[in-house]
């Protein structure tokens, strides 16, 4: 770990381009990176969320005090992914009215509720039981749909170019990850009490709270909101520049005339019209396409069920450990996927994530087929599920998430952004639902390699501007 540690966030790994780079101090980088992890905290208590019904749904089942029904334990599972899409456009709405900090506050409070609905729930009467839960999960639901817009804007607009790639890839899928495997080691050692669990991990969304109040606010929204004095503040602590320094003027300057750019294109203009110019339904499209492919190809459907996948895929050990040892593969992944996105470029990554998905699905499927639980080759399973999970994580998990902030104009990033992601847990309810076989999933692995060949952009090194020029061809 701590060689991996030097590598990500050494001095030399971060000179990538060295015109983009020029003036910006080690200080400085380690400012931006510090606080754009210490925001992206928030995300902890999302991931825990996600998977939470993994350890709770057998208990639910067998309480000694309370029991649910099966149709009531599948729909305290289910619940949070049809809420999910209402997470986005109401974060659209709180990230432009009350800005990035402002609406990850927002998100903790809720999660803190949702929390201490569960961990101090009914012991007596089923039904209770089973509407506080519900009340609870649809909370989890829109976190998880809120949390994602104000994270990776946040590190999208605080960070250089040059840091800007990997931080948005430390943002949700790292902190969902490490939220995620939190959970799994909180139920592995309280295996009998989900309340309990709910409890210690309102004690962790707390602390995520807490966190908020110590880092400023994005330099991009307070500008936005003519807080001109506030954002040369921020800016001259994220950059480590002096506050008169003409490099503060510079920016400051380019993030208005980009706002008024936008503003006089829109002004008298409905969002129809906005969306038909190319610099946003060029990446919009793309961003549709790249989650629509990220959820057929079956990453999602194996996190959510890893131990029944395991048992069906032929995996010889227990199928719960199973879950641990591919949630920190998960989490191991995603860490040095940060350091490769901004080394190697977006592309790469997702052209080799695709080719790997497609053999590793492939050879699951002959395996199942075939029963190599009691052959020689009875860890062939095993070892295709954890190569499967890394090389899907290098690119079809981490890839969007880390590129929907940097892909639309500055004006209608927030919502761009709130309805790519309300688009994502669409699809990824129906994909879980409905589409689970693996036949699916290794042939959109397939169409995953000629998108990422031919159709999506590489936005590595590049300024956000840049980036809003390529589509405006």
């Amino acid at each position: 770990m701590k060689f991996l540690f030097t590598k990500c966030f050494s001095k030399k790994s971060f000179n990538l381009d060295p015109n983009k780079d020029k003036g910006l101090t080690s200080k400085a980088k380690y400012i931006q990176i510090g606080f754009a992890m210490l925001a992206n905290f928030s995300i902890l208590s999302t991931g825990m969320g996600l998977g939470y019904p993994a350890i709770t749904t057998q208990l639910l089942a067998k309480d000694d005090t309370v029991i649910l029904t099966e149709s009531q334990v599948s729909w305290f599972a289910s619940i949070t992914a049809i809420a999910c899409p209402f997470g986005g456009p109401i974060t659209a709405y709180l990230t432009n009215r009350f800005g990035r900090k402002g609406t990850l506050i927002i998100i903790d409070v809720i999660s803190i509720i949702q929390w201490i609905i569960i961990g101090f729930s009914s012991r007596s009467d089923a039904q209770i039981l089973f509407i506080q839960l519900m009340f609870a999960r649809v909370l989890t639901g829109l976190t998880i749909g809120m949390i994602t817009t104000p994270a990776v804007l946040y590190s999208a607009e605080i960070c250089h170019p040059s840091l800007r790639g990997r931080m948005m890839v430390l943002s949700t899928p790292f902190f969902v990850a490490i939220g995620t495997l939190l959970i799994y080691l909180l139920g592995y050692l309280i295996q009998e009490d989900y309340r309990l669990v709910a409890i210690y991990s309102l004690g962790i969304t707390i602390l995520t709270l807490v966190i908020c109040f110590f880092i400023p606010e994005s330099p991009v929204h307070l500008i936005l909101k003519n807080n001109l004095k506030t954002a040369r503040q921020v800016l001259s602590k994220v950059r480590n520049l002096v506050k008169d320094n003409p490099k503060i003027d510079e920016e400051i300057l380019q993030i208005q005339q980009n706002a008024q750019s936008s503003a006089s294109r829109t002004s008298k203009l409905s969002i129809f019209t906005e969306f038909s110019k190319p610099q946003l339904y060029k990446p919009f499209m793309i961003m549709v396409a790249f989650f629509t492919i990220q959820q057929l190809s079956g990453i999602f459907v194996i996190f959510v069920y890893t131990a029944q996948f395991s048992i069906e895929a032929g995996v010889s050990i227990d199928p719960f450990l199973s879950t641990v040892i591919i949630g920190i593969f998960r989490c191991a992944t995603t860490f040095v996927t940060a350091f490769l996105s901004d080394k190697v470029g977006r592309k790469p990554l997702a052209i080799v994530s695709s080719i790997g998905m497609f053999f590793s699905m492939s050879g699951l499927a002959l395996s199942a087929e075939f029963s190599l639980k009691d052959t020689k080759l009875f860890w062939v399973p095993a070892a295709l599920l954890y190569f499967f999970v890394i090389i899907g994580t290098c690119g079809v998990l981490v890839l969007p998430f880390s590129m929907v902030a940097e892909m639309y104009p500055q004006k209608s990033r927030s919502l761009a952004v709130g309805l790519s992601l309300s688009y994502c847990f669409i699809v990824s309810f129906l994909t879980i639902k409905f589409f689970s076989t693996a036949f699916l999933f290794f042939g959109s692995a397939i169409v995953f390699s000629f998108f990422s060949i031919y159709v999506l952009p590489e936005t590595k090194g590049k300024t956000l501007n840049e980036i809003q020029n390529y589509f405006h061809k």
